[in-house]
C-alpha cells in the first residue's frame, strides 16, 4: 500500500511538525525498524515492555523518511513528521482509510474455537472466485488487522479478518475499524474464561463482532443459545448446525457429507470441521458461488501448522493439533482421533485461561472421553493434565502420568512401537513441539 501524506495526515488527523518532501505520493507505513525500507513513513507501536518512540532515530537512519510521534520531537534528517495522541489509534484509522479506500468485500470470523480453521477454509471458498486477503496464520489482534488490511493489493475483492480476544472491548475496537459486510460466530465456549469470569461474558465479548457490521450485512453463527442470546443485530441472521448435516464417510484426512442437498468433500477428518466449513459454505450461497465452487474451495482447503497436522518421525506417526486447546476442542479432536484411527496414543496436556474452575473442566474432559472407545492409551503431562486421566482411570482405561515434555519422550521411545498413531493435544504453553524435537533426536535423558 502507497499513500500521499494528505491522505495519512487526514486518515489520522494529525498535526504535520515538518514537512520537507519533495512528492506527497508513494509513502509506505512501517512498524519495525528492522524491516524499513527507503522513503518509509516510521509509525512506532507501544507495548507494555517497549516503546517504538524509543526508535525512532534509528528509522530514520535505516531509511525511513518521517515518522509518527505523540511528542514534539523533529529530527533534522527527517523530511516529515507527522503528531498523533495516541500511535495505536492512527495505525488503526489508516487501515480503516486504506479499507474504506479499496472497498473489497469484508469478513470477520470469530470464535471460542475453530476461527483460524473457519478463516482459511473461508479463505479456500472465496478464493475460487475473488481475489482474497486474509489474515496470517492467527494474528488476530488489532494490530494483525492493521497489518491484514495495510497487506492488500489494490486489486483485492474480498478480505478476511480473524479476531481473537483476551478481553471484552477487543473485538469490538476490530470491528468497528473493518465494518465487515458479513460476521461470522463458530462458537462461544469456554476458552478465556480465566479472564472474562463466566460464559455469557465470552458470549458478549465475541457478539462485539456485529458492532461495525453493516445494517445491511449478514450475521452467520453457529446455532447455539448463548450467541442468540445476546448477539445484537437487526439484520439478516443465518444459524447453521451439525443437525442439518448428514454424514456419508469418515476416514482419516477425509470427510464427505451432504448439507442442503449438495454433496461436499474435506480432506480432513472431523465433525468439528464440517460444522466449521458449514459457515463457509453459506457464506459462498450469500456470495452468489456455485456449488462447484463452493466444492472446489472446500475440497482445497489444507490445515495450517500445529493444526492436524500428520508427520512421521523415527518410524512413529504423530498428529500434531497442539497449538491451543480448551475443553470443547480438546473433546471433538480426541473424540474425531480415537475414532479414526487403530492402536491410538493420546497424550494430552494442561489447558491454560480456565479460571478458578480450571480442575473442573479438565475433570470434565476425561468424563467425556471415558464415554468412548477404552482401547486408548492415555498419556497425561502436567498438573491440570492429571485431573483427565484419574477420571479415565476410574473407567479402567491405561493411564500414565509424566512431569515433563522429556519424560513423555522417554516412555515414548521406551514403551511404543511404530503400531501406534500418537496424538498431541494442549495449550501452546506446554510446548509439545517439545515432544516432536526429543523422539527426532531418538535419545532419552532423564
Amino acid at each position: 500500500m502507497m499513500f500521499e501524506w494528505e491522505d495519512l495526515k487526514e486518515a489520522t488527523n494529525a498535526s504535520l511538525l515538518k514537512n520537507t518532501l519533495d512528492s506527497n505520493k508513494n509513502l509506505n507505513i512501517s512498524t519495525d525498524t528492522r524491516t524499513i525500507k527507503n522513503g518509509d513513513i516510521y509509525l512506532p507501536l507501544k507495548g507494555a515492555s517497549f516503546d517504538g518512540e524509543d526508535f525512532i532515530d534509528k528509522a530514520i537512519e535505516a531509511g525511513a523518511c518521517g515518522y509518527f510521534t505523540t511528542k514534539d520531537l523533529v529530527l533534522d534528517n527527517a523530511k516529515i513528521v507527522f503528531k498523533v495522541p495516541n500511535t495505536l489509534d492512527a495505525y488503526l484509522n489508516i487501515a480503516k482509510f486504506y479499507r474504506e479506500k479499496l472497498n473489497p468485500i469484508t469478513v470477520a470470523i470469530t470464535g471460542s474455537s475453530g476461527k483460524t480453521t473457519t478463516k482459511e477454509i473461508v479463505y479456500s471458498v472465496l478464493n475460487q472466485k475473488f481475489k482474497t486477503q486474509k489474515t496470517f496464520s492467527n494474528h488476530n489482534n488489532e494490530i494483525g488487522f492493521c497489518q491484514t488490511v495495510l497487506g492488500m493489493d489494490n486489486d483485492t475483492e474480498a478480505l478476511i479478518v480473524e479476531m481473537g480476544m483476551r478481553g471484552l472491548g477487543e473485538i469490538e475496537l476490530i470491528s468497528t475499524h473493518l465494518e465487515p459486510n458479513y460476521a461470522i460466530i463458530t462458537n462461544s465456549g469456554s476458552a478465556h474464561i480465566g479472564r472474562l469470569g463466566s460464559l455469557d461474558n465470552i458470549a458478549k465479548a465475541k457478539c462485539e463482532i456485529t458492532t461495525g457490521l453493516k445494517p445491511n450485512g449478514t450475521f452467520i453463527a453457529l446455532n447455539q443459545d448463548i450467541i442468540k442470546k445476546h448477539v445484537n443485530f437487526n439484520g439478516e441472521k443465518i444459524y447453521y448446525s451439525l443437525e442439518n448435516v448428514e454424514i456419508i464417510s469418515k476416514a482419516p484426512s477425509y470427510s464427505k457429507f451432504k448439507y442442503k442437498n449438495e454433496i461436499y468433500e474435506l480432506n480432513v477428518e472431523g465433525e468439528y470441521n464440517i460444522e466449521n466449513s458449514l459457515a463457509a459454505i453459506e457464506l459462498g450461497l450469500k456470495l452468489g458461488l456455485t456449488s462447484d465452487e463452493i466444492k472446489k474451495g472446500l475440497a482445497s482447503y489444507k490445515p495450517i501448522e500445529k493444526r492436524w497436522e500428520v508427520e512421521q518421525i523415527n518410524n512413529y506417526k504423530f498428529i500434531n493439533d497442539s497449538y491451543n486447546a480448551n475443553p470443547e476442542s480438546m473433546k471433538a479432536s480426541v473424540k474425531t482421533f480415537i475414532d479414526l484411527y487403530e492402536k491410538p496414543v493420546v497424550v494430552l496436556g494442561n489447558m491454560g485461561e480456565l479460571g478458578d474452575d480450571e480442575v473442573l473442566y479438565h475433570k470434565q474432559v476425561g468424563q467425556y472421553l471415558a464415554n468412548y472407545n477404552k482401547d486408548v492409551k492415555y498419556l497425561l503431562v502436567g498438573n491440570l493434565a492429571k485431573e483427565i486421566g484419574l477420571e479415565l482411570e476410574k473407567k479402567g482405561f491405561d493411564v500414565n502420568y509424566f512431569n515433563s515434555n522429556n519424560e513423555v519422550s522417554c516412555y515414548i521411545l521406551d514403551k511404543l512401537d511404530n503400531s501406534y498413531t500418537i496424538f498431541l493435544k494442549a495449550s501452546r504453553s506446554m510446548k509439545f513441539e517439545e515432544i516432536l524435537e526429543y523422539i527426532k533426536r531418538g535419545i532419552c535423558k532423564l
